[in-house]
């Protein structure tokens, strides 16, 4: 009897599963900024390989950057921070996102660095950003906002865009936390993202944003431990004097950031699955960016807590925010 009652409530358990996976799965209407953002923007993106190494590790670098760069104000500009790899990671990996991001009139460079937590090669390429821009034969040349700069990555990468964000002095003004990882994944401590860092910022603005199926790596909710294990537990951190926002897309796992756009050609397997694609990604982290660095009064609007419509995204859910 007893074993009967247990597989009666496991397979109501994996009804439940089950059934919550499939409704997060459905395609959902965006709105209208939404849609705005995830589809193309309005520049051509094109990609170039630094000829030299750009960081401390002698790693390339590269770089996403709209094709009309020569024409309008200088662009603002985003470092990006890769998660972990085995060796370096080739622009193919986030290609579809970074390129994405650029034909909305930014500027992205990424190390190829796969071991970016520490955030110090992430500023590296901000120092090879000021180098290019200084040479009269660059394309870049004088084309780079450096008022505007803003990071983001992915995994370990999270930690790096945030770190750099922490260690930049005030030059890096917002970052983009794809899947934080919870602090018991790392070793050493401080690969992570430290509390007393974290509590101590004075100045920058963050976006957290996971998955619903991400529950190992970057899980929601606290689940084991007094460490920032969760990213409520990083949003609850940070500290109200900077802006902050939360959000986790229905559906997502760990590398779904990785589609191009759907899962087909992005790493799987075991806990970090691709489930659906980097699709519902990119309006809402580019609107993000869009209001950070472009001072877009609609895109900040968006992100105002309970009144802004990303509190109504059909793609998301836990969604928090602290600005007014």
């Amino acid at each position: 009897m007893l074993r009967f009652v247990l597989l009666v409530t496991a397979l109501l358990l994996i009804s439940q599963f089950a059934s919550r996976y499939l409704d997060e799965d459905k395609i959902v209407p965006l709105s209208d900024l939404e849609r705005q953002y995830t589809d193309k923007g309005p520049s051509k993106p094109s990609r170039v390989t630094s000829s030299l190494p750009c960081d401390r590790k002698n790693n390339l670098c590269d770089i996403w950057y709209p094709s009309d760069i020569g024409q309008g104000a200088p662009r603002p500009a985003i470092l990006w921070a890769n998660g972990t790899a085995n060796g370096p990671v080739e622009p193919e990996v986030y290609d579809y996102l970074l390129s994405h991001i650029a034909s909305w009139g930014f500027v992205v460079i990424a190390t190829r660095d796969p071991r970016t937590g520490y955030g110090d090669t992430v500023l590296d390429t901000l120092s090879y950003l000021h180098q290019i821009t200084n040479d009269q034969n660059s394309m870049f040349y004088n084309r780079v906002n450096f008022e505007r700069i803003g990071a983001a990555g992915h995994s370990q990468g999270a930690t790096g865009a945030i770190n750099a964000m922490l260690k930049s002095s005030g030059k890096v003004r917002t970052s983009v936390a794809f899947q934080l990882p919870q602090q018991r994944w790392c070793s050493p401590a401080d690969l992570c993202v430290l509390t007393e860092e974290l509590q101590a910022a004075s100045t920058g603005s963050i976006f957290y944003v996971g998955g619903t199926r991400d529950f190992i790596i970057s899980p929601d909710r606290q689940w084991i431990g007094s460490d920032l294990n969760s990213l409520t537990a990083y949003y609850d951190a940070t500290p109200d004097r900077l802006l902050k926002v939360k959000g986790l897309v229905k559906g997502a796992n760990h590398n779904d950031i990785l589609g191009k756009p759907d899962c087909d050609s992005a790493e799987v397997g075991g806990p970090l699955t691709c489930t659906r694609g980097v699709q519902a990604y990119l309006g809402i982290s580019t609107a993000w960016f869009v209001s950070q660095l472009k001072d877009s009064k609609p895109a900040s609007e968006f992100f105002r807590t309970r009144h802004g419509a990303f509190f109504s995204a059909a793609s998301w859910t836990e969604q928090v925010s602290n600005i007014r």
